[in-house]
C-alpha cells in the first residue's frame, strides 16, 4: 500500500513537472511572438523556476520544504501587484502588501526555528 501511495506521488509530482516545463515554453513562446518582455513575464518564469525547485527538492528528499511554497507565494504576490492596473482600489496594494510582509516573516521564523542562534531547546520534556 505505501509503495502504491508513494508510486502515485511520484506520477503526480512528474506531472506537475511535464505541465510547469511546458507552461514555461509556452511564456517564452508567447514572449517572442509579442517581441516584448515585462516584468510580469519575468516574475511568472520565476515562479516556474520556483517550482521546478520544489519539485527537484522534493524527487531528492521525498518532502515538501516549507520555505519553496511560501518565495513562491511571495513571487506570485509581487507579480499580483505589478499587474494591478491604476483604477483598482489603492487599498488592494495595502492588503497585498501586508500580505507579502506576513509571508516573509513567516519564512523567516521558519527558517530561524532551529537556529542556535535564538537557543531554542526543542527536545521533547515529560514534564506538564
Amino acid at each position: 500500500m505505501n509503495n502504491t501511495i508513494r508510486n502515485i506521488q511520484l506520477t503526480a509530482v512528474l506531472f506537475v513537472l511535464i505541465s510547469t516545463i511546458i507552461a514555461f515554453l509556452l511564456e517564452v513562446a508567447e514572449m517572442y511572438e509579442n517581441k516584448n518582455i515585462e516584468l510580469a513575464d519575468l516574475l511568472l518564469m520565476f515562479i516556474y523556476i520556483e517550482v521546478i525547485g520544489l519539485v527537484k527538492s522534493y524527487w531528492e528528499t521525498r518532502s515538501v520544504r516549507i520555505t519553496y511554497p511560501l518565495v513562491i507565494a511571495i513571487t506570485a504576490l509581487a507579480r499580483f501587484i505589478i499587474l494591478q492596473d491604476k483604477e483598482s482600489d489603492p487599498s488592494n496594494l495595502i492588503y497585498i502588501s501586508i500580505a507579502i510582509l506576513i509571508v516573509a516573516v513567516a519564512t523567516v521564523v521558519i527558517r530561524f526555528r532551529n537556529s542556535k542562534y535564538l537557543k531554542i531547546d526543542n527536545s521533547k520534556s515529560n514534564e506538564l
